[in-house]
């Protein structure tokens, strides 16, 4: 004896598309998920980078010993800039014992695609150091000031570059 119930259930589920069957869909996620596990790692044989170098740890060491020592900075160096507006940069220098020939100034503005500009400072005869910038016009300033022998930390100028002073802050004791 036949079910009808039953009977027309199995025939419904025989003439639905096939999207709408249950079996397929129970194994497309694990098909995916091993398509996507050989892709992967087909990818990671194919552009293996390898060993950069076997003794790696050894160079490294090396590294801080063929890199020359950082500038000292001196807790008294101070520097006071001044910038005209024609480009015109003139730096004087307090509580340097030897005063440099020469100071590399980088001026950069804050913005992410602002070009750093470097600039040499020459010592006049007076003890100031004088140097023309490519005047250009940004709200802040990323300045840096050092010499062969000293370096002063990087300050931040919010506002038209007109007069900057830089100088280290004693550590507290």
């Amino acid at each position: 004896m036949r079910n009808p119930a039953s009977s027309s259930r199995v025939d419904a589920l025989r003439a639905a598309p096939w999207y709408r069957q249950p079996w397929p869909w129970l194994f497309a996620g694990p098909a995916a998920v091993v398509l996507a596990s050989a892709v992967s790692a087909w990818l990671a044989v194919k552009s293996d980078d390898g060993v950069v170098a076997s003794d790696y740890y050894k160079r490294g060491l090396l590294i801080n010993k063929t890199l020359p020592a950082q500038p000292l900075v001196s807790p008294d160096i101070v520097a006071t800039l001044q910038f005209d507006a024609s480009g015109a940069v003139r730096a004087r220098i307090e509580g340097v014992a030897n005063a440099p020939e020469r100071l590399d100034l980088t001026v950069k503005g804050a913005d992410a695609n602002a070009a750093a500009e470097r600039v040499t400072l020459l010592r006049e005869d007076d003890g100031e150091y004088v140097g023309a910038l490519p005047v250009s016009r940004h709200a802040r300033w990323i300045v840096t000031l050092q010499s062969r022998d000293w370096s002063l930390p990087t300050t931040v100028v919010a506002g038209a570059l007109s007069q900057v002073r830089l100088e280290t802050i004693p550590s507290p004791r």
